[in-house]
Parts: C-alpha cells; structure tokens; sequence
C-alpha cells in the first residue's frame, strides 16, 4: 500500500508537532505547512530525531496559508490524500483586544485552504475546533449535540470553521470531514524533546504551572476560589496531548470509510479535575512548592466543564489512556529540560 501523504497545517506548534510524531511512527508521511509566527522550527528537528527512521518521511514549508498563490504550488507538486488543520491564533484575550487579527488568520487563511483543496481534489480534512464552541453549557458531560455560543472571538472563529465545512459537505458530497473539538491538552512527550512553548504570557494553567515551577514566574494566580466545586476553583477536562494527538490519526482511518459526512467529535477524558487538584499532582510530580495568589473569577469562566467522549469512544475506537499524574510527570519533563521552552536552541540556530 503507498505511504499516504498528510498535510499538516500549523504542524510546527504544540499540537501538531505531537501529532506529525505520531503519524509518522505510524507510518504516513507529514508535509508541514506552518507560518512559525507562534512556533519553531526546533520543534519540526526535534521530532526529527524521534521519528529515527521516519525521518525521512517529514518536511516543512514555511508558508502562510492567506498565501494562495504558494499553498496552489504545494498543492501542484504533491498529491495529499487529506488534511489535518491547526493552523491558527488561539489566544482567548489577545482574540477580545484583536478580532480582526483573528478573523483574518484564522478565517481566511482556512477559506483560502480549502477553496485550494477543493481546486485540487483533495476532499479530506480533519480540524482542529474546540470545545470553546460550547460557551458555557449548563450542564455536563458536554456532548456533541449541546448548542453552541462561542463567547470570543476565537471560539467564533472556531464556530464559523465549523459552520463553513457543515455547508461546504452540503455543496458536495465528496467531501468528508471530520470536526475534533478539544477539551484542555497538557502535558508533553515523554521524551522531554517537544512541548509546549507559548510565546509571551501563557494563556492556559499548565504553562503558566511549570514557568512557576522553573522560577520564569514567581506566583500562579488562581481566578476564582467560591465555585460550587470540590474545592471551589474551577473544574476543567485536561487530556495529555500524546492522546489528542492519537485521536487525530483515530480520525484519519475514520475518513477512509464511506458516507462520513461532517462529523463531530469531543476528544477529553470524560472527567473534571480542578485547578487547586491539578496544582497538587504538578507539585507531586516536579518536587516543587507553587505560591498561589488567589483572584476573583474571570467574567464569562464556566464553573465546571467536562467531555462527553462515548462518541468519539464508539465511532473513532479511541480513548484516552493517559492520567493527570502522567500529564504532569511528562509536562515537568520538559519544562526541566527546556525551562525556556525552545528559545535556547533557537538563538543557536
């Protein structure tokens, strides 16, 4: 059977360098498309020297996807059998101070990607939405037939993605997609070689965690301490990106099937940890005390939030395998061994 090639857009980031890994020890071959505006180039070497023999089977394109004219020549000179879309700004309050900047990257630049797919019929794409597109459900498990509100700018952005591959399999049937909407990813190769490395002031607890942890930041700040929960911060559903990165492969043997259609699936564990539990079990595993300082809550943060994952259990046959301790162990691995992230090999370079 030949080796089938995956485009992988945003493949240089903290997602997609995990999942260009495991496609490749999987056996496909990975073209990475990737702008480097919020990722590096180490990371593409590092997974590399991981794939060992594999290594052969990855290369990268430096190009923006709002670039037709170079995404078309890409597109001319290898046949891809599907897609799997990263590429995007992610940040929730840069996307508050910044929607244009938003909509632009991540609306354009997928509306470009798929108007060159469709050119070059290639009718296969897995993206990577969010489960941002929930807003704030009122109750949990969170499943994928909750209505959605986005309730920023980028959750809109994922959204609109969203609602654009809806009416796009409408169009044409040839088309099948599937939609991965993600709970919160943590953690990192067990290698210590690749993880996650936000440029500027961190966005989500656990990078925010570990730069505590190497003394980058001298307190986390905890929003929000009187939620109804077990110990009144809030409660979210962490996944280790190894099993993130799996369920997209998950994906992939899924597209090969007939009538797929457009098709949504909740990647998450199924269960909720809170902040001041997941403090707790990263001190445990990284031998270090964390100062907290504690805030009111954050307007419009849910209370509790959690997956509902028996589709993607069912349909996809994947689960995830991976605890809060091995998210933790294995993020503490790489935050020791890149304390700066990939910053110190960058300036090498």
């Amino acid at each position: 059977m030949a080796t089938k090639n995956i485009l992988v857009t945003g493949g240089a980031g903290y997602i997609g360098s995990h999942t260009i890994l495991q496609l490749l020890l999987a056996g496909f071959k990975a073209v990475v498309v990737d702008n480097l505006d919020n990722s590096s180039k180490v990371a593409i070497q590092r997974v590399k020297e991981l794939a060992g023999e594999y290594r052969s089977n990855l290369s990268l394109h430096q190009v923006d996807l709002r670039d037709k004219p170079k995404l078309e020549q890409l597109f001319a000179s290898i046949r891809f059998d599907a897609v799997i879309h990263f590429a995007g700004l992610k940040a929730v309050g840069e996307s508050v101070h910044k929607p244009l900047l938003y909509y632009n990257n991540n609306l354009i630049g997928t509306i470009t990607l798929l108007e060159v797919m469709a050119a070059h019929g290639c009718k296969k794409l897995v993206f990577s939405s969010s489960a941002t597109v929930y807003g704030w459900p009122k109750e949990v498990p969170c499943t994928e037939k909750f209505p959605l509100a986005a309730t920023n700018p980028y959750g809109r952005t994922k959204l609109f993605i969203e609602e654009i591959c809806r009416d796009i399999f409408h169009s044409d049937s040839e088309w099948k997609i599937i939609l991965l909407r993600y709970f919160n990813p943590v953690g990192a190769h067990p290698s210590g070689q690749i993880g996650e490395d936000p440029r500027g002031f961190p966005n989500n607890l656990m990078p925010f965690l570990q730069q505590v942890a190497v003394g980058r930041r001298p307190a986390l700040t905890v929003f929000g301490n009187d939620y109804n929960t077990v110990d009144g911060t809030g409660v979210r559903d962490y996944l280790h990106v190894v099993d993130l990165a799996d369920g997209h492969i998950a994906a992939l043997s899924k597209l090969d099937e007939t009538n797929i259609g457009c098709e949504v699936y909740n990647l998450g564990t199924g269960k909720g940890t809170s902040v001041l539990e997941m403090v707790s079990a990263f001190e445990k595993a990284s031998g270090k005390k964390i100062s907290l300082v504690m805030a009111g809550r954050r307007p419009g943060d849910a209370e509790i939030l959690y997956a509902s994952t028996e589709k993607a259990e069912r349909e996809l046959h994947w689960k995830a395998r991976y605890g809060i301790d091995d998210m933790c162990r294995d993020q503490w691995n790489w935050a020791r061994k890149n304390p700066y992230g990939y910053e110190s090999q960058e300036s090498a370079i």
